[in-house]
């Protein structure tokens, strides 16, 4: 397993044990970083008008299309360090 991986996964673990939780937009923002990080592009169809809470996320990881896997993977961690010393 290669070290970004390994501390992509750690960061993965380490976000549940956040003393703090974040805000909306962090979460959205963790959300698509992981599964841009973990899956790649988005597909599939965009939710309904009534699924707000899908939509919001649909809408976050497609902003993020084209981005690597590693450097999502990277920016997670990132993300996820900031929010640790929260």
């Amino acid at each position: 397993m290669s070290d970004l991986k390994a501390q992509f996964e750690t960061a993965a673990d380490a976000v549940k044990q956040l003393s703090k939780r974040p805000d909306n937009n962090s979460l959205l923002k963790l959300y698509s970083l992981y599964k841009q990080g973990s899956e790649g592009d988005i597909s599939g169809k965009r939710p309904g008008m009534t699924d707000f809470k899908g939509r919001a996320k649909y809408d976050t990881w497609a902003k993020i299309k084209g981005t690597s896997k590693e450097a999502a993977m990277q920016d997670y961690i990132d993300l996820v360090e900031s929010l640790k010393k929260v």
